[in-house]
């Protein structure tokens, strides 16, 4: 019989979380402490919790900068295709944990600041969390990102590095208050200024025609400071870049005038450029035409353009010609944010490279790729011609000769088609005139894809038919995906240990591997090890919910989590009906056994979004009856989760045992969310919806909660007309809860203080609730009576862990990579730091002839 491991080890054991060896921890406390002393300027006798981060966080980061630097020399010397990925949003969280685990690290550091007599958990929590985006799109990138350097592709993210991300939420008295985030007030540990590559970009101005052909003269410029982030891939030693612009206004923005002006007043101008890089629109698949908004969309793909040509024409093989540029460049736009990248690129070719427009613009299709995230019309971009001769005149005219090409072969294909060819241009000529930004991106890409089957094939079939019809080759599905190394290794390292003991870790870069687990679906260890993980992180969550929010909650009561930004389409008031429901049940019959049950519900409202802070009021009312009610006690209890984001998502993921993702069918693109949940062990109630839909399919629907209307179902209901007094009448459960909120029920002091929440789901909800109620609150009882048998609902859940490993984001960047992109996935371990390296000499002879910073 196999003696049993001794702690120590056990700790010099490789696992999933890195190597504990002796020297890693002396050099990583080492390194703790030089950066405490050196870096901070502290010692321990007046350190805070905080400088015990930042110098934790540099010694990791220390591991990080050899790797970062090697995998650029790589590059520059192997001189791959380059794939950038612009989008203006990127929703990182925190990094700490993450950078460990991908060096593999995590175990080391654990050791060293328990030897430090420091808490690893309380360090983590002191870091800000990097919210540079609204939720799915900006999540999305940032998963992305990680499977990019995790594949070894030659990627670089380009965004904006806003001084305040998304608002903090805070409620009070049951109402949204939104505080800035501060996120920079104490700096950032993992970001490297970078001056020397500061760009200017241009604004306003007028077009002169000139001999040489039209100029762009007269404009105001806004330097472009970039600011790099080292992306690692998990255990392969590649670590990529995110480079992100600041604005800063040149030395003499408004100063030329000073000597008869107001020299002060001047120099504090210069905010008005620097405004640019200050705060990200907090709207989420909603469209500002705010000038503001466009500048920041200009700003940063000028910015990022100039870098682009610059590394290329700088590349160690050095080219003459732009004929190569699509061999050697890939751009892919996340949504139309970015889409002035398309104009941009073209102005750079015919007015600074003098290509002819049709070589520029062969040139510029074969360059570019466009994601599309949503079919909602309120969603879509259309800039004001009139904003746009004024900001950016010369891009108008490029836009106005690109519609015109494009117009033109629409014609000579369907001569006399008038109205195709309205529908099809990239000008609306109806009312204000407008650029609509996903024709010129769909006309400006060689790949349009939609990010979950069904809204791809929406897409064809509706959104963009005319264009589909045209060039069907054009369009493609990407399903998306979500990283397991944050999203189960770093945020469930429980679960992750227990897959790993059964599977080996090969799944960890390879999640199709999960599969395997199915075998052990009667296992009844396994069944039990499963289900303690899974109350071990519910336990965890409790503790915090009570230090955090003061609120106790039954950690073995059925956690039923909806988490997601608060929109109509959502359906967060679907949930808030069925908690009435369930609330009135008990209440009509106290006695009945009811099967105990926490409704977590959080996500943040677009400050200018009436109807979703309307909402949280709404729930958070009902909330403060039913957790007050003494006869509901402990079986029903609503928490609305204040200030909802990534680092919160890791906590309240994992505890979860029933997942709400229960959009009206063919509003949500894709969600990812949903497969974060699925993938930590948590049974999806949702409509066949997005990604919900190959949820289905890899589990098998009956392994789901699924409920409601098709997306035929709808279409179907939209024919006939909806009528929301049909099941009003119908429906004698739903009456009485409708009633209630109409009377003032759950608002005493003020009776219509919900009235335009009624006024919508009676007489105008888009996205009709009452049609899927009665089919909703059947499938929530089959989810209650499946928890009752503790057995039956762990053996589902492993069914469903089992079948998420389609659901990796490696999967999705590796048909990005195939389909799209022309590259391939390199598992090339690039050498470690640690490793010999050819003499100083010969690498400086290669790299000096170059020009300045082509490794960058």
């Amino acid at each position: 019989m196999a003696t049993p491991l001794s702690d120590q080890e056990k700790r010099k054991q490789i696992s999933i979380r890195g190597i504990v060896g002796v020297e890693n921890v002396a050099e990583i406390k080492k390194g703790f402490n030089r950066h405490l002393h050196f870096t901070l300027a502290k010692d321990r006798n007046v350190s805070t919790r905080r400088d015990y981060f930042f110098a934790l966080a540099h010694t990791v980061r220390d591991h990080l900068v050899g790797r970062w630097l090697r995998t650029q020399q790589h590059y520059y010397e192997t001189d791959p295709k380059r794939v950038y990925y612009l989008s203006l949003e990127f929703y990182m969280g925190r990094t700490l944990e993450n950078t460990m685990i991908n060096l593999g690290l995590q175990n080391a550091c654990d050791e060293a600041i328990y030897q430090l007599g420091l808490d690893m958990e309380d360090l983590e929590e002191m870091e800000e969390d990097a919210g540079l985006g609204n939720g799915g799109l900006g999540r999305l990138a940032a998963c992305f990102l990680d499977s990019m350097a995790t594949l070894g592709l030659a990627a670089y993210g380009y965004g904006i590095r806003y001084e305040y991300g998304i608002f903090n939420q805070r409620i009070s008295d049951g109402w949204q208050v939104e505080e800035a985030d501060d996120w920079l007030r104490h700096g950032n540990p993992w970001e490297k200024a970078r001056p020397e590559f500061m760009l200017p970009v241009h604004f306003y101005g007028h077009v002169e025609k000139t001999r040489e052909g039209p100029k762009w003269v007269d404009t105001q410029v806004v330097l472009a400071m970039p600011y790099d982030t080292p992306i690692p891939g998990y255990m392969n030693n590649t670590v990529n870049t995110m480079r992100l612009w600041s604005a800063r206004a040149p030395n003499d923005f408004n100063l030329r005038d000073f000597n008869v002006g107001d020299y002060i007043q001047a120099v504090l101008d210069r905010s008005v450029a620097e405004n640019i890089s200050r705060v990200l629109y907090p709207n989420d698949n909603f469209f500002e035409g705010k000038e503001l908004r466009l500048k920041q969309e200009y700003f940063v793909v000028a910015a990022t353009l100039q870098d682009i040509i610059r590394r290329f024409k700088a590349s160690k093989k050095g080219r003459v010609t732009f004929e190569t540029f699509p061999d050697k460049v890939a751009i892919q736009l996340n949504d139309t944010h970015p889409a002035m990248a398309i104009p941009e690129l073209m102005r750079i070719f015919m007015d600074i490279e003098k290509l002819p427009f049709d070589k520029a613009w062969e040139i510029t299709q074969k360059t570019f790729a466009y994601t599309n995230h949503t079919v909602l019309p309120e969603a879509l971009e259309r800039w004001p011609v009139q904003l746009m001769e004024t900001l950016l005149p010369r891009h108008l005219h490029i836009i106005y000769e690109i519609n015109q090409k494009h117009l033109d072969k629409i014609s000579a294909l369907f001569p006399e088609d008038m109205d195709r060819l309205r529908r099809m241009s990239i000008i609306e000529e109806e009312g204000v005139k407008r650029i609509n930004m996903a024709h010129l991106c769909i006309v400006g890409s060689h790949a349009v894809n939609g990010v979950a089957q069904i809204h791809s094939q929406i897409v064809k079939d509706q959104v963009f038919r005319d264009f589909s019809e045209l060039e069907p080759e054009k369009f493609q599905n990407k399903t998306n995906g979500i990283t397991p190394r944050r999203w189960l290794l770093m945020c469930n390292a429980g679960l992750a240990e227990l897959i790993a003991e059964k599977i080996g870790d090969g799944y960890v870069k390879d999640l199709s591997q999960l599969r395997k687990i199915a075998a052990f679906v009667n296992d009844e260890s396994f069944i039990r090890d499963v289900s303690q993980v899974k109350q071990e992180n519910k336990m965890k969550f409790a503790q915090y919910l009570e230090k955090e929010y003061k609120v106790k909650i039954n950690p073995s009561s059925m956690f039923d989590v909806h988490v997601k930004r608060i929109h109509e389409y959502k359906r967060q008031l679907l949930n808030c009906l069925h908690i009435i429901t369930m609330y009135n049940r008990i209440k009509k019959d106290p006695a009945k056994h009811f099967v105990p049950r926490t409704v977590i519900i959080g996500g943040k409202a677009a400050p200018g979004y009436h109807m979703a802070k309307m909402i949280i009021k709404l729930i958070t009312s009902v909330g403060d009856v039913v957790n007050n009610d003494p006869v509901v006690g402990n079986r029903l209890k609503v928490i609305f989760l204040e200030n909802y984001r990534v680092s919160l998502a890791e906590k309240v993921i994992p505890a979860t045992d029933l997942s709400e993702q229960i959009s009206t069918a063919g509003t949500e693109a894709s969600g990812t969310g949903n497969m974060k949940f699925m993938l930590n062990g948590a049974l999806t109630i949702g409509t066949m919806d997005g990604a919900n839909v190959e949820m289905a399919e890899e589990a098998g629907e009956g392994n789901l909660f699924i409920f409601g209307m098709r997306v035929a179902d709808v279409e179907a209901l939209d024919k006939k007309g909806y009528n929301a007094m049909d099941y009003y009448d119908k429906l004698p459960e739903l009456k009485q809860v409708m009633d209630q909120i109409k009377s003032g029920y759950f608002s005493p002091k003020q009776p219509d203080l919900f009235k335009d929440i009624t006024d919508m789901l009676f007489k105008h909800d888009r996205f009709k609730v009452f049609a899927d109620y009665e089919d909703y609150v059947k499938s929530q009882e089959k989810a209650s009576n499946l928890y009752q048998d503790p057995k039956q609902w762990t053996k589902m859940v492993i069914i469903n862990i089992s079948a998420s490993g389609k659901f990796s984001s490696d999967r999705t960047i590796k048909e990005y990579a195939k389909d799209i992109w022309g590259v391939e996935p390199s598992d090339i371990k690039i050498k470690p730091p640690n490793e010999p390296r050819e003499p100083v000499e010969t690498r400086e002879a290669a790299v000096k002839p170059k020009s300045k910073g082509s490794l960058l």
